[in-house]
């Protein structure tokens, strides 16, 4: 049976830094400042160790820099975390949010179940609410550790699994603005976190019933949401032949889950409903044109897409945004069957237009299309689709950037300046008639792929394209980023990152104006 993971939980809170009561305190310190009388306070109840690892070289303040000074009683905390801030006049809140998450990152290593977090914020010109909540997502980022299914450490099941984070601050002003972007950054954070967990899970236990039955779970727990799923039959009775192509050679029938948020007053307008659809592949072999064995594994977070938006609609409930929205996820699994889809199979999408279908592997964008196509027949004046969807993005950007398409260049910005906000990183790509080109057919309306391995990411988008209509539409493609890369296991654990969850709420609230 699987086991419940850590409960992270963050709080701010008045302290002296050596009366912090906690398994580890973490230190921030600038490169480019002085030492404040706080921090000098501290080195002196700590014989000047702080003073003597800086001497040395051992700790030099540098971005993301740590070392750890046992402190032997002489404070109330077990362990002194010293971790680089950096520059202060390069510091923003996405720089505590780096800091507070590779803190967490060390106190779970550390089996910790207490962090306390000392920052100078008067240093930096920072907003002190956008910290909080920057700090918040990071903490939960950070301290977050997928051992559902461990079992070597069962002898210590008792033990609470915990991590309780407190960012000391005793400024009042300062300390009020701060609880409140942390309990902006707990939802935040936690609905992350929610959507690794789901990609995580092997497909075996995750997969398009399970992820229906969550959906229908999150809709019970808020009145201004509601949950509708269609299953096999009724895709079948509305034609939805792109997923039910996908999904045909599985035991575990594809579902199409539609979750409707409508707050009590609606702020924006202009954009409003927004439609978030995402691919859901629970698990992805390839199907009938099916992918090598190594690395394969992965391909239970196919669904990254799918997860984000499920964790970003509970997290919107959550924080009561004045906008509506429509997630829409397309769940299914791509495995080789009876009666799953081959090359050249001809394939009428929801939309009613035909598909040749030249790769089965290319089954995200078949999905994707009927979903997209959904969200404009239930009249969403903006769509948002992401998704795990080729891995000609991921040589093109790396694991850094995912890779976004648009027909509005000022839904582009929206969605740059809300990637500069949540540090998920984004990057425009080109589109234009010569990619649609590539994947018109000699037989059907559309065919799956393009007419060569080149600009694999771009053509794919431009099949997206065809049937969002002259409706505002971005994609973003997630294959690169989906897991953690190097630059990221610096600050949290391998494994998914619900990559899109911060950014779509980052820029839902930018949309609803809050």
């Amino acid at each position: 049976m699987a086991k419940k993971l850590t409960k992270i939980t963050v709080k701010a809170a008045k302290s002296q830094y050596d009366k912090a009561s906690a398994d580890v305190l973490a230190l921030g310190i600038f490169t480019d400042k002085k030492p404040d009388p706080a921090i000098i306070a501290l080195d002196k109840k700590l014989d000047s160790a702080i003073s003597q690892v800086k001497r040395t070289g051992d700790f030099t303040a540098e971005p993301l820099a740590t070392a750890i000074i046992y402190t032997a009683s002489k404070i109330k905390a077990k362990r002194l975390l010293l971790i680089g801030l950096g520059d202060s006049k390069k510091a923003d809140h996405n720089t505590f949010r780096a800091v507070a998450s590779k803190a967490a990152m060390k106190a779970t290593k550390l089996k910790a179940k207490s962090l306390a977090l000392a920052f100078n914020f008067s240093v930096a010109k920072v907003d002190i609410k956008k910290v909080g909540q920057a700090i918040a997502e990071g903490i939960h980022f950070g301290g977050y550790k997928y051992d559902e299914f461990v079992t070597a450490d069962d002898k210590n099941k008792n033990d609470k699994k915990i991590l309780t984070a407190t960012v000391i601050e005793n400024s009042d002003s300062k300390l009020k603005k701060l609880s409140a972007g942390i309990r902006t950054g707990q939802i935040i954070g936690s609905a992350q976190n929610f959507s690794r967990t789901l990609c995580n899970r092997p497909a075996n236990i995750t997969y398009p019933a399970t992820i229906a039955a969550d959906a229908k779970k999150i809709a019970r727990t808020n009145p201004n949401l509601t949950c509708t799923v269609y299953n096999e039959k009724q895709l079948k009775a509305k034609k939805a032949g792109g997923i039910l192509a996908v999904g045909a050679g599985s035991g575990h029938k594809p579902a199409m889950i539609i979750l409707k948020y409508k707050p009590k007053k609606v702020k924006s307008l202009a954009a409003s409903p927004v439609a978030l659809v995402g691919k859901a592949i629970t698990f992805d072999s390839g199907g009938i044109s099916i992918k090598p064995s190594a690395g394969m594994d992965e391909m239970k977070m196919d669904m990254s897409g799918g997860a984000s938006v499920l964790a970003a609609m509970d997290a919107i409930a959550k924080l009561k945004l004045p906008i509506e929205v429509t997630g829409i996820i397309c769940a299914a699994e791509n495995i080789p069957g009876p009666n799953s889809f081959r090359p050249g199979d001809i394939v009428t999408t929801l939309s009613g237009k035909t598909v040749e279908i030249l790769n089965t592997d290319a089954e995200g964008r078949m999905v994707l299309c009927d979903g997209i196509h959904l969200a404009n027949q239930l009249k969403c004046k903006t769509i948002i689709d992401i998704a795990t969807l080729t891995g000609a993005c991921a040589v093109a950007l790396g694991k850094y950037k995912a890779g976004l398409f648009s027909n509005d260049d000022k839904l582009v910005g929206k969605i740059e300046a809300a990637s500069t906000d949540s540090d998920e990183a984004v990057w425009h790509m080109p589109g234009g008639d010569e990619y649609a080109d590539e994947i018109k057919s000699k037989i059907a309306d559309l065919k799956n792929i393009g007419n060569s391995r080149y600009g694999g990411a771009c053509t794919a988008a431009a099949f997206l394209e065809q049937f969002a209509s002259k409706t505002s539409w971005a994609h973003i493609d997630i294959a690169g980023p989906m897991d953690a890369s190097d630059t990221q296991k610096k600050v949290t654990l391998p494994g998914s990152v619900g990559f899109g969850t911060r950014l779509f709420l980052s820029l839902l609230m930018k949309m609803a104006k809050i």
